[in-house]
């Protein structure tokens, strides 16, 4: 479209970039800053988060261990095992903090406003914005990112972006010297104004240079070991494939001033050493080969670091606490198999896990069970279901357990002597209920269909071997055959990616505020999508409704009532064996780091917000 103004043509773009030039975004409601529910907690104009230290030192270096592989340094797909830490390279429109449930704050986006219908959400760029080949960046960028994304990345892309109709850019006028004085507009049209999240949802985008990936020769699609282009405060300095990646700061970042930016990104270089399991990690850094540690094994962290580099004070040894939702980490079972179809199966399944006695003989006592999808957070459902909460399953009682409404969700408790006898003939009566009989080699075959009740545990990590050899020892009285799998790390993310699993160990990580993500997580569309991370399986139209019924919740208490709706009917539906979690991190550094006065309750900041002293 054009207009025809003073003699001259001019495209509609031109016209929209003069307007914005003219009449900046505050004169239509605009703001740095958006929240989830209510008011962010910075203001407009703050000068930093409070969890850094904004006059934190330049320099050093930050060197830190993971164990695996990988094999490309394309993060977006779901080809490949991609490497750690490649989001160092870029920036998101918005950028969340670390100290709130869920708010965003200005980065490449200035500022952003929502239409008062609710039906879209404008960004204005920062016209300082620019690519570390001194490109500026663009509307298209944006656009080109978002449909891109959505086209040919990860499955997770399309889902969360669902409810986004379109996103259209308009660019920024120019000076004859390239430099912009007004960013150039980009807006998502919405599917629905109820998807209360969408707006924030878009502002995390994280933004690519099309020029880059646009290029002749290069595919979004694939894999590679080409350095990417990136915005953020680093760019890939050197690789040894992998084994290992060092990232360097970027001396010249147009966004190192920025509030959200102040006091973060400290280090000039920040490595990843990979290793094969974490025994080997755990000796190399008493080693000196790595910086920090934080540590899973409650077993190594009891007895591990009897060292005399600890002991000294070289090595700091400390738990932190945090108010980090724990979400859920557990046995998963694939509902898509036919051995775990039946409920009942399920049940006698988890009966068989005796947390209590494992927790005391390889953590220590360290842990918590885990009683909720949501644990650590007020979003976990617990008791019975009463007000708000009962209201909302009371629409589906003709397709809810009875239970659910009466008894409190529990795991099963022994007395941790590892003589859980009552919960195997609890379990035996399960599997009688589903129709599996012993067979001559005393393993459960089903009287009708011939089913054999036997099942692999596949996982990549060994340390998991000690606590899945007693529960398949108690698998075996009940006449249940089970064998536990390590397979290496691309051989674990191909099989995770195409379902190949029977049972594996994993878990659904949770914010204070759930929303599209849940769809990945549990709705039934995303079953048969390789590379979705509805890991269980779970095919529920109850669930289904639930899970859009929390995208669309209207508020922050309406939010919780129906996140602990979907909490109880996930656990009364007996797709995983709830494992544990503990709500403090376990680090254990060499003694070089300076750090904030205040820790940020969700995030511990390491990489990000310490300095060398």
């Amino acid at each position: 479209m054009s207009v025809y103004l003073r003699g001259k043509n001019y495209d509609m773009k031109y016209i929209y970039a003069l307007i914005f030039v003219l009449f900046p975004l505050n004169v239509y409601a605009q703001s740095a800053s958006i929240a989830m529910h209510g008011d962010a907690k910075y203001v407009q104009g703050f000068p930093n988060f409070d969890y850094v230290n904004a006059n934190a030192p330049k320099g050093g270096s930050f060197t830190e261990a993971t164990i695996g592989t990988y094999d490309s340094l394309n993060g977006f797909i779901t080809k490949g095992v991609a490497a750690a830490n490649l989001g160092l390279l870029y920036q998101p429109l918005m950028s969340a903090s670390a100290d709130e449930a869920f708010s965003k704050y200005a980065e490449i986006a200035q500022s952003i406003m929502v239409a008062p219908d609710g039906k879209s959400v404008t960004f204005q760029l920062n016209p300082k914005a620019k690519w570390h080949d001194g490109r500026l960046i663009t509307a298209n960028d944006v656009v080109w990112t978002f449909n891109t994304l959505r086209e040919k990345g990860a499955p997770f892309y399309k889902a969360y972006y669902a409810d986004v109709e379109r996103v259209e850019g308009t660019e920024a006028l120019q000076h004859g010297n390239g430099e912009r004085t007004q960013g150039g507009v980009v807006t998502f049209y919405f599917k629905t104004n109820e998807n209360k999240e969408l707006p924030l949802i878009v502002a995390g985008l994280t933004v690519l240079p099309s020029h880059y990936w646009t290029a002749e020769g290069r595919e979004f699609d694939k894999t590679t070991f080409e350095f990417p282009l990136g915005s953020g405060p680093y760019k890939i300095k050197s690789i040894d494939a992998g084994r290992s990646i060092t990232y360097e700061r970027v001396n010249d970042w147009w966004a190192t001033d920025l509030p959200v930016n102040k006091g973060r990104y400290n280090f000039d270089e920040i490595t990843v050493q990979y290793y094969r399991d974490a025994t080997v990690a755990l000796e190399a850094l008493f080693g000196g080969e790595y910086d920090i540690r934080e540590e899973y094994i409650a077993k190594t962290w009891a007895t591990g670091y009897d060292n005399d580099l600890v002991k000294s004070g070289q090595i700091i040894k400390k738990q932190i606490a945090n108010q980090k939702p724990a979400g859920m980490q557990a046995f998963i079972m694939n509902n898509r198999h036919p051995v775990f179809q039946d409920k009942n199966v399920r049940r006698a399944i988890q009966l068989a896990f005796d947390f209590e006695w494992s927790n005391k003989q390889f953590a220590f006592g360290a842990y918590k069970r885990t009683d909720s999808y949501f644990e650590n957070s007020e979003l976990a459902s617990s008791g019975v279901p009463q007000g708000r909460e009962l209201e909302i399953l009371s629409e589906f009682k003709d397709q809810l357990p009875a239970e659910l409404f009466n008894v409190p969700f529990t795991n099963p408790k022994t007395d941790g002597s590892g003589k859980n006898r009552e919960q195997l003939r609890m379990a035996m009566k399960a599997l009688d209920d589903a129709g599996y009989k012993l067979g001559a080699d005393k393993i459960r075959v089903h009287k009708r269909t011939g089913q054999r009740l036997s099942f692999e545990v596949m996982h990549r990590q060994a340390e998991f071997e000690r606590w899945v050899l007693p529960f398949i020892k108690n698998l075996k009285r009940i006449g249940v055959e089970a064998n536990f799998r390590v397979v290496d790390t691309p051989q674990f993310v191909e099989r995770m990616t195409n379902f190949d699993y029977d049972m594996t160990i994993g878990g659904a990580g949770q914010s204070l505020s759930p929303g599209n993500e849940q769809l990945e997580y549990w709705h039934s569309t995303k079953v048969d999508t390789p590379g979705s991370r509805n890991h269980m399986g779970i095919k529920n139209p109850v669930v289904d409704t639930l899970v859009e019924m929390v995208i669309n919740a209207p508020d922050r208490a309406e939010l919780v009532h129906r996140t602990r709706a979907l909490d109880r009917v996930l656990l009364w539906g007996y797709h995983a064996i709830p494992q544990w979690h503990i709500n403090t991190w376990r680090i254990a550094h060499w003694d070089k780091f300076g750090k904030p006065s205040v820790q940020a309750q969700y995030a511990l900041g390491a990489m990000d917000t310490w300095w060398n002293k």
